[in-house]
């Protein structure tokens, strides 16, 4: 059985960024996770380190409340689910980010999805679900909701690798649809019995 990473180890692998799985450290600890098998190092330069799935398993493993919810006002991206207080206050920078962080997640899915296949989510978006769809719907344009605002929104449910995604009217609950479906979720539409209210049952398509 291997060791488990060293305290100084661990740290580097917390400190990873939460989308990409990119590291920051020493090149001895960064060579010392290589050869743990907990990192792995991009063969195009600039050559940066990466977590392995291994690595990011150790790094959920690390308590961390929230995870699944947008921390606001700490400097680290977030998707928006809806229902966030306040909106970004400059636009622009934030449709950058959103497109910088879905490039990222691509790329992810290229670096770890056993086939490289980008079509279908990773294990990332499966142990952050609502965080991903939002990145999803976000990236293609959708609307979270505000407020005073109507649109999207996306929270947790008692079943295992899925959430759901709620929108204003039957036409944007569809648009919704059609996104997830092109970022590789399947997702079929659902009547609450108590509210009677329309929403989608999303979940990270396998194959």
């Amino acid at each position: 059985m291997s060791r488990p990473p060293t305290a100084a180890q661990r740290r580097v692998i917390e400190a990873a960024d939460p989308l990409t799985g990119r590291l920051r450290g020493t090149e001895a600890q960064l060579a010392a996770l290589v050869k743990r098998g907990l990192a792995f190092r991009h063969p195009r330069a600039p050559h940066e380190h990466f977590l392995t799935p291994a690595g990011h398993r150790v790094r959920e493993a690390v308590p961390e409340p929230a995870r699944e919810e947008p921390v606001p006002d700490t400097g680290v991206f977030a998707a928006r689910v809806g229902g966030e207080e306040a909106a970004p206050a400059d636009a622009a920078a934030r449709l950058r980010e959103v497109h910088g962080a879905w490039q990222g997640l691509l790329e992810l899915r290229r670096m770890t999805n056993s086939d490289g296949a980008v079509d279908r989510p990773c294990g990332w978006e499966r142990t952050h679900l609502v965080r991903a769809a939002a990145l999803a719907l976000e990236a293609a344009g959708h609307r979270p909701a505000g407020v005073d605002a109507d649109g999207y929104r996306v929270r947790a449910t008692p079943q295992p690798e899925a959430v759901a995604v709620y929108a204003p009217d039957a036409r944007s609950l569809a648009a919704c649809a059609a996104t997830l479906e092109r970022a590789g979720w399947q997702a079929g539409e659902y009547t609450d019995p108590r509210t009677r209210a329309r929403y989608l049952l999303a979940s990270p398509r396998r194959v």
